[in-house]
């Protein structure tokens, strides 16, 4: 049984596991701009990730490859001087520390010299092992991120559910066993069958935060630009649209470029 929710002034990595244990579910969505992350962080989220999807929803690339580690680093500053409650967590970019610790820990250090963000995120489990090793010896927090990982992507050549046979999904476990011991704060879980994913948050003490991955987990993140329904054309199962924005922002530009053409806009009482 959960126990009483305790009021976090601000919430740390300390707090999310505190939250687990408590029962109380962790909330994350992305950010990329001060703006939003200042509506978000007033709304009371728990986290803002910083996710390098702004390499999809804000540079319009096909996947999240192409974004640089200056670009992450931007986006990152630009949340942070936002926020005065939540956590943000930033992604490392692809190719600033797969195969390499001490580029793992040199691109750690600018996150979170350079943009003040309070943890950072990488995907994948044993491979990367040594570089997460090394960025926590710096003391800098590490969250995982394992199931679909989109730095991957060409490795995988397909968005569908991983993790579905049995030996994938074993690995899945292990790696998720081994991120804890070797001291990650959490875990994201993407696109991975919903029991599965139940399995793993109960056989790890840190909070493990789902997309796609069911209920059963200590927590949700979504993509803001697809909530907000900003975004049209992505329509995957696990997406629950709560505003239908494209359709209201569309018809509010064509209000203001109708009231403009016809010199409706601005009136007597919207001029010096």
């Amino acid at each position: 049984m959960s126990t009483a929710k305790k009021s976090y002034k601000r919430i740390t990595t300390k707090s999310l596991v505190e939250m687990k244990a408590n029962g109380e579910k962790i909330s994350m969505l992305t950010a990329y701009d001060y703006t939003m992350a200042k509506i978000l962080d007033t709304a009371g989220i728990d986290v803002i990730l910083v996710g390098d999807s702004a390499s999809n929803v804000m540079a319009g690339h096909e996947t999240t490859l192409p974004i640089t580690l200056n670009e992450m680093i931007y986006h990152a500053s630009s949340v942070v001087r936002a926020i005065e409650h939540c956590l943000v967590v930033v992604d490392l970019p692809f190719g600033t520390y797969q195969g390499n610790s001490k580029n793992a820990l040199d691109s750690a250090i600018r996150i979170m010299k350079e943009s003040g963000g309070h943890a950072v995120k990488l995907e994948g489990g044993g491979e990367i092992a040594e570089s997460i090793s090394r960025i926590l010896t710096a003391g800098i927090p590490v969250m995982g991120h394992l199931g679909l990982t989109p730095q991957s992507i060409y490795k995988f050549g397909t968005y569908t559910v991983r993790a579905k046979e049995e030996e994938e999904a074993n690995k899945l476990i292990e790696d998720a066993k081994l991120l804890e011991q070797l001291g990650c704060f959490g875990l994201v879980l993407e696109k991975v069958p919903a029991k599965l994913a139940e399995k793993v948050a109960k056989s790890i003490s840190i909070p493990v935060i789902g997309i796609g991955a069911g209920g059963g987990v200590d927590g949700q993140v979504l993509v803001t630009h697809d909530m907000l329904g900003m975004t049209h054309e992505f329509n995957p199962r696990f997406l629950r649209r709560y505003l239908d924005l494209h359709t209201e922002m569309t018809n509010a530009f064509k209000g203001y470029i109708s009231d403009v053409k016809s010199q409706d806009f601005p009136s007597e009482k919207e001029q010096y």
